[in-house]
Protein backbone atom coordinates (compact mmCIF):
# COMPACT_ATOMS: atom_id res chain seq x y z
CA UNK A 1 0.00 0.00 0.00
CA UNK A 2 1.31 3.50 -0.81
CA UNK A 3 2.30 5.63 2.16
CA UNK A 4 0.80 8.98 3.06
CA UNK A 5 2.56 11.89 4.77
CA UNK A 6 1.37 10.84 8.23
CA UNK A 7 3.15 7.47 7.80
CA UNK A 8 6.56 8.91 6.97
CA UNK A 9 9.32 7.61 9.20
CA UNK A 10 10.62 11.15 9.75
CA UNK A 11 7.28 12.10 11.29
CA UNK A 12 8.41 10.27 14.46
CA UNK A 13 10.97 13.05 14.92
CA UNK A 14 8.96 16.10 13.89
CA UNK A 15 5.19 15.54 14.12
CA UNK A 16 4.41 14.84 17.80
CA UNK A 17 3.31 17.69 20.07
CA UNK A 18 5.92 17.07 22.76
CA UNK A 19 9.10 18.65 24.07
CA UNK A 20 11.49 16.31 22.25
CA UNK A 21 9.91 16.94 18.83
CA UNK A 22 9.81 20.64 19.59
CA UNK A 23 13.57 20.44 20.01
CA UNK A 24 13.94 18.69 16.67
CA UNK A 25 11.87 21.34 14.93
CA UNK A 26 13.64 24.27 16.58
CA UNK A 27 17.04 22.95 15.53
CA UNK A 28 15.95 22.84 11.90
CA UNK A 29 14.74 26.40 12.33
CA UNK A 30 18.18 27.20 13.74
CA UNK A 31 19.56 26.38 10.28
CA UNK A 32 17.13 28.76 8.61
CA UNK A 33 14.42 26.31 7.60
CA UNK A 34 10.72 26.91 7.97
CA UNK A 35 8.15 24.24 8.81
CA UNK A 36 6.95 24.48 5.20
CA UNK A 37 10.38 23.24 4.10
CA UNK A 38 10.10 19.90 5.85
CA UNK A 39 6.55 19.49 7.13
CA UNK A 40 4.72 16.42 5.81
CA UNK A 41 7.52 15.85 3.26
CA UNK A 42 9.84 12.87 2.83
CA UNK A 43 13.29 13.62 4.19
CA UNK A 44 15.84 12.31 1.71
CA UNK A 45 19.39 11.55 2.83
CA UNK A 46 22.00 12.13 0.13
CA UNK A 47 25.06 10.11 1.13
CA UNK A 48 27.92 11.86 -0.63
CA UNK A 49 31.36 10.22 -0.94
CA UNK A 50 33.02 13.40 -2.25
CA UNK A 51 36.40 14.48 -0.88
CA UNK A 52 39.35 16.60 -1.97
CA UNK A 53 41.42 13.40 -2.20
CA UNK A 54 39.04 11.43 -4.41
CA UNK A 55 39.51 12.46 -8.07
CA UNK A 56 36.86 9.95 -9.19
CA UNK A 57 34.24 11.89 -7.21
CA UNK A 58 35.50 15.45 -7.74
CA UNK A 59 32.20 16.37 -9.45
CA UNK A 60 30.07 15.12 -6.56
CA UNK A 61 30.56 18.47 -4.81
CA UNK A 62 28.35 19.89 -7.57
CA UNK A 63 26.19 16.87 -8.45
CA UNK A 64 24.77 16.79 -4.94
CA UNK A 65 23.10 20.11 -5.73
CA UNK A 66 21.51 18.54 -8.81
CA UNK A 67 20.17 15.68 -6.70
CA UNK A 68 18.79 18.20 -4.20
CA UNK A 69 17.11 20.07 -7.04
CA UNK A 70 15.31 16.90 -8.09
CA UNK A 71 14.24 16.12 -4.52
CA UNK A 72 12.81 19.62 -4.10
CA UNK A 73 11.02 19.42 -7.45
CA UNK A 74 9.27 16.24 -6.31
CA UNK A 75 8.22 17.69 -2.98
CA UNK A 76 10.88 16.18 -0.71
CA UNK A 77 13.33 17.71 1.75
CA UNK A 78 16.98 16.86 0.86
CA UNK A 79 19.72 16.57 3.47
CA UNK A 80 23.34 15.86 2.58
CA UNK A 81 25.23 13.42 4.83
CA UNK A 82 28.96 13.25 4.03
CA UNK A 83 30.43 9.77 4.43
CA UNK A 84 33.86 8.19 3.92
CA UNK A 85 35.23 8.79 0.46
CA UNK A 86 37.43 5.68 0.01
CA UNK A 87 39.71 7.16 -2.64
CA UNK A 88 41.16 4.20 -4.51
CA UNK A 89 44.30 6.09 -5.50
CA UNK A 90 45.09 7.78 -2.18
CA UNK A 91 43.84 5.67 0.75
CA UNK A 92 46.36 3.19 2.16
CA UNK A 93 47.04 0.38 2.77
CA UNK A 94 43.92 -0.42 0.73
CA UNK A 95 40.35 0.80 0.44
CA UNK A 96 39.23 -2.80 0.95
CA UNK A 97 40.23 -2.44 4.59
CA UNK A 98 37.52 0.23 4.91
CA UNK A 99 34.71 -1.06 2.67
CA UNK A 100 32.91 -2.57 5.65
CA UNK A 101 33.56 0.59 7.67
CA UNK A 102 31.63 2.65 5.10
CA UNK A 103 28.91 -0.01 5.02
CA UNK A 104 28.53 0.27 8.79
CA UNK A 105 28.54 4.07 8.62
CA UNK A 106 25.84 4.01 5.93
CA UNK A 107 23.59 1.66 7.88
CA UNK A 108 23.91 3.54 11.16
CA UNK A 109 23.53 7.03 9.66
CA UNK A 110 20.33 6.04 7.89
CA UNK A 111 18.84 4.20 10.84
CA UNK A 112 19.74 6.84 13.43
CA UNK A 113 18.53 9.95 11.57
CA UNK A 114 15.03 11.08 10.51
CA UNK A 115 15.41 9.59 7.04
CA UNK A 116 12.63 8.31 4.75
CA UNK A 117 14.74 7.44 1.71
CA UNK A 118 18.32 7.67 0.50
CA UNK A 119 20.34 8.56 -2.57
CA UNK A 120 23.72 6.82 -2.54
CA UNK A 121 26.41 8.75 -4.43
CA UNK A 122 29.31 6.42 -5.27
CA UNK A 123 31.35 4.89 -8.03
CA UNK A 124 35.01 4.62 -7.04
CA UNK A 125 35.60 0.91 -6.49
CA UNK A 126 34.57 0.16 -2.89
CA UNK A 127 32.01 2.95 -2.53
CA UNK A 128 29.38 1.13 -4.58
CA UNK A 129 29.35 -2.14 -2.61
CA UNK A 130 29.83 -0.38 0.72
CA UNK A 131 26.94 2.04 0.27
CA UNK A 132 24.67 -0.67 -1.10
CA UNK A 133 25.54 -3.13 1.67
CA UNK A 134 24.74 -0.59 4.38
CA UNK A 135 21.56 0.62 2.72
CA UNK A 136 20.29 -2.94 2.24
CA UNK A 137 20.76 -3.60 5.94
CA UNK A 138 19.03 -0.34 6.87
CA UNK A 139 16.10 -1.37 4.68
CA UNK A 140 14.74 2.04 3.58
CA UNK A 141 13.93 3.02 -0.02
CA UNK A 142 17.23 3.82 -1.73
CA UNK A 143 18.57 4.56 -5.17
CA UNK A 144 22.18 4.49 -6.33
CA UNK A 145 23.70 7.33 -8.38
CA UNK A 146 26.88 6.16 -10.18
CA UNK A 147 29.75 8.63 -10.49
CA UNK A 148 30.27 7.72 -14.14
CA UNK A 149 33.52 6.92 -15.96
CA UNK A 150 36.06 9.60 -16.84
CA UNK A 151 36.74 10.54 -20.46
CA UNK A 152 39.18 8.51 -22.54
CA UNK A 153 42.84 9.05 -21.78
CA UNK A 154 45.03 10.32 -24.59
CA UNK A 155 48.75 10.40 -25.32
CA UNK A 156 50.01 11.58 -28.73
CA UNK A 157 46.80 10.48 -30.45
CA UNK A 158 46.56 7.08 -28.75
CA UNK A 159 43.65 6.34 -26.43
CA UNK A 160 44.79 5.37 -22.94
CA UNK A 161 42.85 3.25 -20.48
CA UNK A 162 43.25 3.95 -16.77
CA UNK A 163 45.17 1.24 -14.98
CA UNK A 164 45.53 -1.06 -17.96
CA UNK A 165 47.84 1.23 -19.92
CA UNK A 166 49.69 2.28 -16.76
CA UNK A 167 50.71 -1.34 -16.22
CA UNK A 168 51.56 -1.78 -19.91
CA UNK A 169 53.74 1.30 -20.25
CA UNK A 170 55.41 0.74 -16.88
CA UNK A 171 56.56 -2.68 -18.08
CA UNK A 172 57.92 -1.04 -21.23
CA UNK A 173 59.78 1.51 -19.15
CA UNK A 174 61.23 -1.22 -16.94
CA UNK A 175 62.30 -3.04 -20.08
CA UNK A 176 64.03 0.14 -21.29
CA UNK A 177 61.70 0.69 -24.25
CA UNK A 178 60.32 4.14 -23.33
CA UNK A 179 61.95 7.23 -21.85
CA UNK A 180 61.17 9.13 -18.66
CA UNK A 181 59.68 11.97 -20.73
CA UNK A 182 57.40 9.54 -22.54
CA UNK A 183 56.33 8.07 -19.21
CA UNK A 184 55.53 11.58 -17.93
CA UNK A 185 53.38 12.10 -21.02
CA UNK A 186 51.43 8.95 -20.17
CA UNK A 187 50.96 10.19 -16.58
CA UNK A 188 49.62 13.53 -17.82
CA UNK A 189 47.24 12.04 -20.37
CA UNK A 190 45.83 8.90 -18.79
CA UNK A 191 43.30 10.57 -16.45
CA UNK A 192 42.02 13.79 -17.98
CA UNK A 193 38.63 14.36 -16.35
CA UNK A 194 36.81 13.63 -13.13
CA UNK A 195 35.04 10.28 -12.96
CA UNK A 196 36.11 6.73 -12.14
CA UNK A 197 38.29 4.46 -14.29
CA UNK A 198 37.09 4.31 -17.90
CA UNK A 199 38.25 0.76 -18.47
CA UNK A 200 35.85 -2.00 -17.40
CA UNK A 201 37.63 -2.25 -14.08
CA UNK A 202 36.10 -2.60 -10.65
CA UNK A 203 34.37 0.79 -10.66
CA UNK A 204 32.52 0.19 -13.95
CA UNK A 205 31.90 -3.42 -12.93
CA UNK A 206 30.24 -2.49 -9.67
CA UNK A 207 28.10 0.32 -11.07
CA UNK A 208 26.98 -2.05 -13.85
CA UNK A 209 26.15 -4.66 -11.21
CA UNK A 210 24.18 -2.04 -9.27
CA UNK A 211 22.18 -1.24 -12.41
CA UNK A 212 21.59 -4.88 -13.31
CA UNK A 213 20.42 -5.53 -9.74
CA UNK A 214 17.80 -2.84 -10.37
CA UNK A 215 19.32 -0.24 -8.01
CA UNK A 216 19.88 2.61 -10.52
CA UNK A 217 17.66 4.36 -13.00
CA UNK A 218 17.90 2.81 -16.47
CA UNK A 219 21.18 3.63 -18.20
CA UNK A 220 22.68 5.50 -15.24
CA UNK A 221 25.87 3.43 -14.95
CA UNK A 222 27.06 4.14 -18.50
CA UNK A 223 26.95 7.95 -18.62
CA UNK A 224 30.43 9.55 -18.60
CA UNK A 225 30.95 11.76 -15.54
CA UNK A 226 31.66 14.84 -17.66
CA UNK A 227 28.57 14.46 -19.87
CA UNK A 228 25.63 16.84 -19.30
CA UNK A 229 23.38 13.79 -19.24
CA UNK A 230 24.96 12.94 -15.90
CA UNK A 231 23.66 16.20 -14.46
CA UNK A 232 20.17 15.47 -15.75
CA UNK A 233 20.35 11.92 -14.39
CA UNK A 234 21.28 13.29 -10.97
CA UNK A 235 18.14 15.42 -10.87
CA UNK A 236 16.01 12.48 -12.06
CA UNK A 237 17.39 10.39 -9.21
CA UNK A 238 16.35 13.11 -6.76
CA UNK A 239 12.82 13.18 -8.15
CA UNK A 240 12.48 9.41 -8.24
CA UNK A 241 13.55 8.71 -4.66
CA UNK A 242 10.68 10.86 -3.35
CA UNK A 243 8.23 8.74 -5.33
CA UNK A 244 9.88 5.56 -4.04
CA UNK A 245 9.29 6.63 -0.44
CA UNK A 246 5.53 6.95 -0.99
CA UNK A 247 5.53 3.66 -2.95
CA UNK A 248 7.46 2.02 -0.08
CA UNK A 249 9.76 0.44 -2.69
CA UNK A 250 12.41 -1.02 -0.38
CA UNK A 251 15.56 -3.01 -1.26
CA UNK A 252 14.04 -6.37 -0.31
CA UNK A 253 11.53 -5.95 -3.15
CA UNK A 254 14.34 -5.36 -5.66
CA UNK A 255 17.25 -7.59 -4.60
CA UNK A 256 15.89 -11.09 -5.09
CA UNK A 257 17.26 -14.33 -6.50
CA UNK A 258 16.03 -13.22 -9.93
CA UNK A 259 17.82 -9.87 -9.85
CA UNK A 260 20.97 -11.51 -8.48
CA UNK A 261 20.91 -13.96 -11.40
CA UNK A 262 20.65 -10.95 -13.71
CA UNK A 263 23.58 -9.20 -12.05
CA UNK A 264 25.73 -12.32 -12.25
CA UNK A 265 24.95 -12.80 -15.93
CA UNK A 266 25.64 -9.17 -16.81
CA UNK A 267 28.87 -9.18 -14.80
CA UNK A 268 30.16 -12.09 -16.85
CA UNK A 269 29.00 -10.63 -20.17
CA UNK A 270 30.76 -7.32 -19.50
CA UNK A 271 34.15 -8.85 -18.75
CA UNK A 272 33.86 -7.88 -15.09
CA UNK A 273 36.64 -7.28 -12.60
CA UNK A 274 37.75 -10.17 -10.41
CA UNK A 275 36.78 -7.93 -7.49
CA UNK A 276 33.15 -8.49 -8.48
CA UNK A 277 33.34 -11.78 -6.60
CA UNK A 278 34.02 -10.41 -3.13
CA UNK A 279 31.67 -7.46 -3.56
CA UNK A 280 28.68 -9.15 -5.20
CA UNK A 281 28.72 -12.03 -2.71
CA UNK A 282 28.83 -9.57 0.21
CA UNK A 283 26.13 -7.30 -1.21
CA UNK A 284 23.51 -9.91 -1.95
CA UNK A 285 24.08 -11.90 1.23
CA UNK A 286 23.02 -8.73 3.09
CA UNK A 287 19.69 -9.25 1.33
CA UNK A 288 19.61 -12.93 2.26
CA UNK A 289 20.49 -14.32 -1.18
CA UNK A 290 23.07 -17.11 -0.65
CA UNK A 291 25.34 -16.52 -3.66
CA UNK A 292 28.46 -18.74 -3.81
CA UNK A 293 31.62 -19.04 -5.88
CA UNK A 294 30.14 -22.11 -7.55
CA UNK A 295 27.16 -20.03 -8.68
CA UNK A 296 29.51 -17.47 -10.20
CA UNK A 297 31.59 -20.12 -11.92
CA UNK A 298 28.47 -21.72 -13.37
CA UNK A 299 27.49 -18.37 -14.87
CA UNK A 300 31.04 -17.92 -16.12
CA UNK A 301 30.96 -21.20 -18.01
CA UNK A 302 27.83 -20.33 -19.97
CA UNK A 303 27.91 -16.55 -20.45
CA UNK A 304 30.09 -15.14 -23.25
CA UNK A 305 31.87 -11.79 -22.92
CA UNK A 306 30.21 -9.41 -25.38
CA UNK A 307 31.47 -6.02 -24.08
CA UNK A 308 34.60 -5.33 -26.11
CA UNK A 309 36.06 -3.01 -23.47
CA UNK A 310 39.55 -3.05 -22.03
CA UNK A 311 41.05 -4.93 -20.26
CA UNK A 312 39.19 -7.94 -21.70
CA UNK A 313 38.83 -6.13 -25.02
CA UNK A 314 41.73 -4.65 -26.93
CA UNK A 315 40.54 -1.27 -28.15
CA UNK A 316 37.50 0.41 -26.65
CA UNK A 317 36.80 2.26 -23.39
CA UNK A 318 33.68 3.20 -21.40
CA UNK A 319 33.04 6.37 -23.40
CA UNK A 320 32.79 4.15 -26.50
CA UNK A 321 30.49 1.80 -24.58
CA UNK A 322 28.15 4.70 -23.79
CA UNK A 323 28.04 5.85 -27.42
CA UNK A 324 27.40 2.24 -28.49
CA UNK A 325 24.23 2.13 -26.39
CA UNK A 326 25.56 1.49 -22.89
CA UNK A 327 24.45 -1.11 -20.41
CA UNK A 328 20.78 -0.93 -21.45
CA UNK A 329 21.80 -1.96 -24.98
CA UNK A 330 23.99 -4.78 -23.68
CA UNK A 331 21.20 -6.05 -21.44
CA UNK A 332 18.78 -5.88 -24.36
CA UNK A 333 21.24 -8.05 -26.33
CA UNK A 334 21.14 -10.51 -23.39
CA UNK A 335 17.34 -10.39 -22.90
CA UNK A 336 16.83 -14.08 -23.54
CA UNK A 337 19.14 -14.87 -20.58
CA UNK A 338 17.67 -12.39 -18.09
CA UNK A 339 14.74 -12.40 -15.67
CA UNK A 340 12.80 -9.56 -17.26
CA UNK A 341 10.18 -9.47 -14.50
CA UNK A 342 12.73 -8.45 -11.83
CA UNK A 343 11.70 -5.14 -10.24
CA UNK A 344 13.90 -2.01 -10.47
CA UNK A 345 14.02 1.32 -8.63
CA UNK A 346 12.31 2.87 -11.65
CA UNK A 347 9.11 1.21 -10.49
CA UNK A 348 9.04 -0.93 -13.62
CA UNK A 349 10.33 -4.47 -14.19
CA UNK A 350 13.64 -4.80 -16.01
CA UNK A 351 12.06 -5.84 -19.30
CA UNK A 352 10.09 -2.59 -19.59
CA UNK A 353 13.21 -0.50 -18.87
CA UNK A 354 14.98 -2.13 -21.83
CA UNK A 355 12.33 -1.20 -24.39
CA UNK A 356 13.85 0.89 -27.17
CA UNK A 357 17.45 0.08 -26.25
CA UNK A 358 19.61 -0.16 -29.38
CA UNK A 359 23.21 -1.25 -30.06
CA UNK A 360 24.79 1.46 -32.22
CA UNK A 361 28.20 -0.19 -32.62
CA UNK A 362 28.21 -3.97 -32.87
CA UNK A 363 31.98 -4.12 -32.44
CA UNK A 364 31.81 -2.48 -29.01
CA UNK A 365 28.74 -4.43 -27.85
CA UNK A 366 29.00 -7.71 -29.69
CA UNK A 367 26.06 -9.97 -30.54
CA UNK A 368 25.89 -13.25 -28.66
CA UNK A 369 26.88 -14.99 -31.89
CA UNK A 370 30.20 -13.09 -32.03
CA UNK A 371 31.59 -12.64 -28.50
CA UNK A 372 35.14 -11.57 -27.68
CA UNK A 373 35.46 -14.60 -25.39
CA UNK A 374 33.31 -17.72 -25.53
CA UNK A 375 32.88 -18.02 -21.77
CA UNK A 376 32.26 -15.41 -19.08
CA UNK A 377 34.77 -13.08 -17.54
CA UNK A 378 35.68 -15.16 -14.47
CA UNK A 379 36.64 -18.72 -13.63
CA UNK A 380 36.72 -20.24 -10.15
CA UNK A 381 39.49 -22.80 -9.62
CA UNK A 382 39.74 -25.32 -6.78
CA UNK A 383 42.31 -27.90 -5.72
CA UNK A 384 44.80 -28.65 -2.99
CA UNK A 385 46.25 -25.14 -3.30
CA UNK A 386 42.84 -23.46 -2.92
CA UNK A 387 40.28 -25.83 -1.35
CA UNK A 388 37.71 -23.05 -0.94
CA UNK A 389 38.42 -21.56 -4.34
CA UNK A 390 40.30 -18.80 -6.12
CA UNK A 391 39.46 -16.55 -9.04
CA UNK A 392 40.96 -15.90 -12.48
CA UNK A 393 40.03 -13.78 -15.49
CA UNK A 394 40.80 -16.07 -18.46
CA UNK A 395 39.57 -13.54 -21.00
CA UNK A 396 42.38 -11.15 -20.03
CA UNK A 397 45.36 -13.55 -20.06
CA UNK A 398 47.44 -15.22 -22.75
CA UNK A 399 45.84 -18.43 -23.98
CA UNK A 400 49.03 -20.47 -23.50
CA UNK A 401 48.78 -19.96 -19.72
CA UNK A 402 45.26 -21.32 -19.28
CA UNK A 403 46.78 -24.79 -18.94
CA UNK A 404 50.21 -24.56 -17.37
CA UNK A 405 52.66 -26.45 -15.18
CA UNK A 406 55.80 -24.91 -13.75
CA UNK A 407 57.97 -24.40 -10.67
CA UNK A 408 56.93 -21.97 -7.95
CA UNK A 409 58.90 -18.84 -7.05
CA UNK A 410 57.55 -17.83 -3.64
CA UNK A 411 57.56 -14.41 -1.98
CA UNK A 412 56.39 -13.97 1.62
CA UNK A 413 55.78 -10.22 1.34
CA UNK A 414 55.37 -7.49 -1.23
CA UNK A 415 58.62 -5.72 -0.23
CA UNK A 416 60.50 -9.01 -0.69
CA UNK A 417 58.97 -9.44 -4.13
CA UNK A 418 59.59 -5.82 -5.13
CA UNK A 419 63.27 -6.02 -4.12
CA UNK A 420 63.82 -9.15 -6.19
CA UNK A 421 61.75 -8.58 -9.30
CA UNK A 422 64.15 -6.18 -11.06
CA UNK A 423 67.26 -8.19 -10.22
CA UNK A 424 68.82 -9.42 -13.47
CA UNK A 425 70.35 -12.30 -11.51
CA UNK A 426 66.99 -13.55 -10.20
CA UNK A 427 66.70 -17.29 -10.87
CA UNK A 428 63.48 -17.23 -12.85
CA UNK A 429 62.22 -18.36 -16.26
CA UNK A 430 59.05 -17.59 -18.18
CA UNK A 431 57.81 -21.03 -17.11
CA UNK A 432 57.93 -20.17 -13.39
CA UNK A 433 54.78 -19.51 -11.35
CA UNK A 434 55.17 -16.40 -9.19
CA UNK A 435 53.49 -16.70 -5.78
CA UNK A 436 52.81 -13.93 -3.26
CA UNK A 437 51.33 -14.85 0.10
CA UNK A 438 50.40 -13.16 3.38
CA UNK A 439 48.32 -10.64 1.41
CA UNK A 440 44.79 -11.89 2.08
CA UNK A 441 41.93 -10.42 4.14
CA UNK A 442 43.78 -10.85 7.45
CA UNK A 443 47.32 -11.07 6.16
CA UNK A 444 47.35 -7.88 4.07
CA UNK A 445 45.51 -6.72 6.05
CA UNK A 446 42.51 -5.91 3.90
CA UNK A 447 43.49 -7.98 0.86
CA UNK A 448 45.36 -5.24 -1.06
CA UNK A 449 45.54 -5.06 -4.85
CA UNK A 450 48.96 -6.67 -5.01
CA UNK A 451 47.91 -9.70 -7.06
CA UNK A 452 49.10 -8.45 -10.46
CA UNK A 453 52.72 -9.21 -9.63
CA UNK A 454 55.10 -7.43 -12.00
CA UNK A 455 56.85 -9.59 -14.58
CA UNK A 456 60.55 -9.89 -13.63
CA UNK A 457 62.66 -7.44 -15.62
CA UNK A 458 64.79 -10.34 -16.81
CA UNK A 459 61.70 -11.93 -18.41
CA UNK A 460 60.47 -8.65 -19.89
CA UNK A 461 63.77 -8.25 -21.69
CA UNK A 462 63.26 -11.69 -23.21
CA UNK A 463 60.04 -10.40 -24.80
CA UNK A 464 57.44 -11.99 -22.49
CA UNK A 465 54.53 -9.90 -21.19
CA UNK A 466 52.58 -12.48 -19.19
CA UNK A 467 53.34 -15.15 -16.61
CA UNK A 468 51.25 -17.25 -14.26
CA UNK A 469 50.92 -15.47 -10.90
CA UNK A 470 49.10 -16.69 -7.78
CA UNK A 471 48.25 -14.88 -4.54
CA UNK A 472 45.71 -14.52 -1.76
CA UNK A 473 45.56 -10.80 -2.63
CA UNK A 474 43.24 -9.01 -5.06
CA UNK A 475 44.22 -7.07 -8.17
CA UNK A 476 42.88 -3.91 -9.74
CA UNK A 477 39.98 -4.54 -12.05
CA UNK A 478 41.88 -2.56 -14.66
CA UNK A 479 44.63 -5.19 -14.56
CA UNK A 480 45.11 -8.07 -16.95
CA UNK A 481 47.22 -11.17 -17.30
CA UNK A 482 47.36 -14.73 -15.95
CA UNK A 483 46.75 -13.72 -12.33
CA UNK A 484 45.03 -16.15 -9.96
CA UNK A 485 43.68 -14.33 -6.95
CA UNK A 486 41.69 -14.58 -3.70
CA UNK A 487 43.21 -17.96 -2.81
CA UNK A 488 41.10 -19.31 0.06
CA UNK A 489 41.73 -20.05 2.76
CA UNK A 490 44.49 -17.43 2.85
CA UNK A 491 48.04 -18.18 3.98
CA UNK A 492 47.79 -15.99 7.10
CA UNK A 493 45.35 -18.44 8.69
CA UNK A 494 47.21 -21.55 7.54
CA UNK A 495 45.71 -22.11 4.11
CA UNK A 496 47.70 -24.39 1.78
CA UNK A 497 49.34 -21.37 0.13
CA UNK A 498 51.36 -21.06 3.36
CA UNK A 499 52.94 -24.47 2.69
CA UNK A 500 54.26 -23.89 -0.84
CA UNK A 501 58.05 -23.79 -1.26
CA UNK A 502 60.07 -22.35 -4.10
CA UNK A 503 60.62 -25.12 -6.66
CA UNK A 504 57.34 -26.95 -5.98
CA UNK A 505 55.55 -27.76 -9.22
CA UNK A 506 52.24 -25.93 -9.66
CA UNK A 507 49.64 -27.17 -12.11
CA UNK A 508 46.79 -24.96 -13.34
CA UNK A 509 44.04 -26.14 -15.68
CA UNK A 510 41.49 -23.41 -16.30
CA UNK A 511 39.16 -25.43 -18.58
CA UNK A 512 38.90 -28.07 -15.84
CA UNK A 513 38.91 -25.43 -13.07
CA UNK A 514 41.77 -26.99 -11.11
CA UNK A 515 44.79 -25.61 -9.25
CA UNK A 516 47.20 -27.90 -7.42
CA UNK A 517 50.71 -28.09 -6.05
CA UNK A 518 52.25 -31.43 -6.94
CA UNK A 519 53.47 -32.19 -3.44
CA UNK A 520 52.64 -35.40 -1.59
CA UNK A 521 50.46 -35.36 1.51
CA UNK A 522 53.22 -36.58 3.81
CA UNK A 523 55.44 -33.63 2.88
CA UNK A 524 52.56 -31.19 3.28
CA UNK A 525 51.73 -32.59 6.73
CA UNK A 526 55.34 -32.10 7.82
CA UNK A 527 55.35 -28.52 6.56
CA UNK A 528 52.09 -27.81 8.32
CA UNK A 529 53.52 -29.04 11.62
CA UNK A 530 56.44 -26.63 11.16
CA UNK A 531 54.29 -23.65 10.18
CA UNK A 532 54.26 -20.76 12.66
CA UNK A 533 51.10 -18.69 13.04
CA UNK A 534 51.96 -15.11 12.06
CA UNK A 535 51.17 -12.25 14.42
CA UNK A 536 48.20 -10.02 13.59
CA UNK A 537 49.22 -6.54 12.52
CA UNK A 538 46.78 -4.61 14.73
CA UNK A 539 46.52 -4.62 18.51
CA UNK A 540 43.74 -2.05 18.87
CA UNK A 541 41.18 0.03 17.02
CA UNK A 542 39.35 -0.63 13.78
CA UNK A 543 42.18 -2.75 12.38
CA UNK A 544 41.94 -5.07 15.40
CA UNK A 545 38.18 -5.40 14.94
CA UNK A 546 38.69 -6.03 11.23
CA UNK A 547 41.17 -8.85 11.89
CA UNK A 548 38.87 -10.51 14.41
CA UNK A 549 35.72 -10.48 12.31
CA UNK A 550 36.64 -10.44 8.61
CA UNK A 551 35.45 -13.42 6.58
CA UNK A 552 37.44 -15.08 3.81
CA UNK A 553 37.37 -14.06 0.17
CA UNK A 554 35.02 -16.84 -0.93
CA UNK A 555 32.48 -15.50 1.58
CA UNK A 556 32.73 -11.89 0.39
CA UNK A 557 35.01 -10.46 3.10
CA UNK A 558 32.09 -9.07 5.07
CA UNK A 559 32.22 -8.89 8.85
CA UNK A 560 30.62 -11.98 10.35
CA UNK A 561 28.41 -9.87 12.61
CA UNK A 562 26.98 -7.84 9.71
CA UNK A 563 25.62 -10.68 7.58
CA UNK A 564 21.84 -11.08 7.57
CA UNK A 565 21.79 -14.43 9.37
CA UNK A 566 23.96 -13.25 12.30
CA UNK A 567 21.00 -11.80 14.16
CA UNK A 568 17.92 -9.62 13.92
CA UNK A 569 18.39 -6.11 12.56
CA UNK A 570 18.12 -3.26 15.02
CA UNK A 571 14.68 -1.74 15.29
CA UNK A 572 13.73 1.90 15.16
CA UNK A 573 15.77 4.09 17.51
CA UNK A 574 14.17 5.22 20.76
CA UNK A 575 13.05 8.84 20.88
CA UNK A 576 12.35 10.00 24.43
Amino acid sequence: MPKNADQLRSARWFAPDDLRSSGHRSRLMQMGYDAKDWGRKPIIAILNTWSDLNPCHAHFKHRVEDVKRGVLQAGGFPVELPVQSLSESALKPTTMLYRNFLAMETEELLRGHPIDGAVLMGGCDKTTPALVMGAISAGFPMIFLPAGPMLRGNYKGEYLGSGSDAWKYWDERRAGNITEDQWTGVEEGIARSYGHCMTFGTASTMTAIAESLGLTLPGASSIPAADANHIRMSARVGRRIVEMVFEDLTPDKIITEKSVENATTIAMATGCSTNAVVHLVAMVRRAGVPLTLDDLDKAGRTTPVIANIRPSGKQYLMEDFYYAGGLRALMAEMKERLNLDAMTVSGFPLGETLEGAVVYNADVIRPLSDPIYHEGSLAVLKGNLAPDGCVMKPSACEERLRVHEGPALVFDSYPEMKAAIDDDDLEVTANHVLILRNAGPKGGPGMPEWGMLPIPKKILKQGYRDMLRISDARMSGTSYGACILHVAPESHIGGPLALVRTGDIIRVDVPNRSIDMLVDEETLAKRRAEWIVPADKYERGYGWMFSKHIKQANDGCDFDFLEKDFGAAAGEPDIF
